[in-house]
């Protein structure tokens, strides 16, 4: 009896056990979800971790900031302050680098040198700033599929993304005078070497693709040093014309106040039209030299689609002027062109080119063009002309040079006694002459550009003088005005229908 007391007594005393097990373990689970849900454990994970970074402080007290060679993930355009600390390190701390990168500078005698990768330089307060506080300026590239060896101990951010970097290391005590006081003077003196030594650029957009050895396209333009030697002061043209577009070009450039008052994007286009021969590509390298800004010169038909175009764009800096010549035959920006047989040939414009009948690739639209010229992305930076060439204004869809995108319609037309009369002191280095008044009348009855103007005011051999440039000029009229009563005049251009690009209708 007892034994059957004591064997029960054992049974209940396991079940009462087993309950308590599977309380516990109810009550535990339903505990675990509520600290999962506090998450309790990604606090105790920043105070361990708030820890390791005072013990890390402890054997290494450098900090450091990172100035990425581009804004954010995207490769869309190189970051300001890269370009400014790049630009302070090659005048201020480069003759203390034992590896350095050589490059052109303003000067053609001279050279702009920069780190290269993985050296490092060290730079002081000025005595205003604190004085004698060291930091070090290092450049760097983390290998491909590699992050940057942390030999300072300074980290933060994904350097993959950001590709080239200056990193700068200083002490946590000096914080304060780097952030508000040292890199501010690195920026501003950064500038100020960029304007030093900038070499104005002519840009190209033949060639897209440019890999670096990371694997990634890096730009979507080609340069070379722009050295056109066309002004003002050499351009043939009425002087009251001339004197009238140089100062709509300086009120431009100095309207930064005026833009931002008026809520405008900082830029202005300019139209250039008329005949072939009348200057329009001499009248951009004269805007380009007066204004010191560099030139983007855009071939529309190697342009793929409207995304890549407004890559172009954005890949442009601030004080240059972007250029699309002949638009009236680059594209057939519609999409609506009437189908050629495949017997006739494309139509070729009045100085050889190719027109939009050559182009099958290209899908940038007439509405991508707009958006290019006063869209959001338009507001992108600033202090941008943006220039469009045509020999003929009538195909030019209205749309597309209204004002407020085509600002200012400059027409270059065919020479003229004022521009005659510049074009004979500049060639033959007379004021006057008996022959002007010949010549003068003859222009009134002939169409002579001043490019065949000024070719026969250049002397072929060295018996020419001014007096025999001058009959040579006389001669050549007289023949065109024969030409011109016998109807031997100039070639008539091909109709619409034979071939030429007709742009329709802005549907807004």
């Amino acid at each position: 009896m007892r034994a059957m007391e004591s064997s029960a007594g054992g049974l209940l005393g396991g079940l009462n056990s087993g309950v308590v097990l599977s309380l516990i373990a109810v009550l535990w689970t339903v505990v675990w979800q509520n600290l999962q849900h506090l998450q309790l454990q990604h606090f105790f994970k920043r105070h361990i971790g708030r820890h390791a970074r005072r013990l890390s402080a402890l054997v290494d007290p450098y900090l450091s900031v990172t100035v990425a060679e581009y804004d954010g993930g995207g490769r869309m355009r190189r970051a300001d302050a890269y370009e400014e600390v790049k630009a302070y390190l090659a005048d201020t701390t480069s003759r203390d680098a034992r590896h350095l990168r050589a490059e052109g500078a303003k000067d053609a005698d001279r050279l702009v040198l920069s780190m290269v990768d993985g050296e490092e330089v060290a730079d002081v307060l000025l005595p205003e700033e604190g004085g004698g506080t060291v930091f070090w300026w290092a450049y760097s590239k983390p290998p491909p599929g590699q992050q940057q060896d942390r030999r300072w101990g300074g980290g933060g951010g994904n350097d993959q993304e950001n590709h080239r970097f200056y990193r700068l290391f200083f002490l946590d005590r000096h914080r304060d005078v780097v952030l508000n006081t040292y890199l501010p003077r690195v920026r501003r003196e950064g500038r100020a070497v960029m304007v030093k030594n900038r070499r104005r650029k002519l840009s190209t957009n033949i060639s897209t693709h440019q890999f670096t050895d990371a694997g990634f396209m890096r730009t979507a333009w080609t340069h070379v040093p722009f050295e056109h030697p066309k002004t003002f002061a050499t351009l043939a043209m009425d002087p009251a014309r001339k004197k009238e577009i140089v100062d709509d070009l300086d009120t431009f450039k100095n309207g930064k106040d005026y833009y931002a008052r008026v809520g405008k994007a900082w830029k202005r286009g300019y139209l250039l039209h008329g005949p072939p021969g009348t200057g329009k590509s001499a009248m951009i390298a004269a805007m380009a030299n007066h204004l010191d800004y560099d030139i983007y010169d855009i071939e529309l038909t190697s342009v793929s689609s409207n995304t890549e175009l407004r890559r172009l764009f954005i890949e442009t800096t601030s004080k240059s002027i972007i250029v699309i010549e002949d638009i009236d035959c680059s594209l057939d920006l519609t999409g609506t062109r009437t189908k050629k047989t495949d017997d006739k040939p494309p139509k070729v414009d009045g100085d050889g080119r190719k027109g939009a009948a050559a182009d099958t690739s290209s899908k940038v639209t007439l509405s991508g063009l707009l958006n290019f010229i006063d869209g959001l992305w338009s507001a992108c930076g600033g202090e941008r002309i943006i220039v469009f060439t045509t020999n003929h204004l009538e195909k030019l869809d209205p749309a597309l040079i209204r004002r407020g995108r085509m600002d200012k319609h400059i027409e270059m037309s065919y020479c003229g006694a004022p521009a005659f009369e510049f074009l004979a002191r500049t060639y033959l280095g007379v004021e006057e002459h008996e022959l002007f008044a010949d010549v003068g009348a003859l222009l009134q009855e002939v169409d002579m550009t001043p490019a065949d103007v000024a070719e026969n005011l250049t002397p072929k051999s060295a018996d020419d003088d001014a007096d025999s440039c001058l009959q040579g000029l006389v001669a050549a009229l007289e023949k065109a005005k024969e030409d011109k009563a016998n109807g031997r005049g100039k070639d008539k251009q091909p109709d619409e229908d034979e071939g030429g690009v007709v742009i329709a209708q802005d549907q807004e």
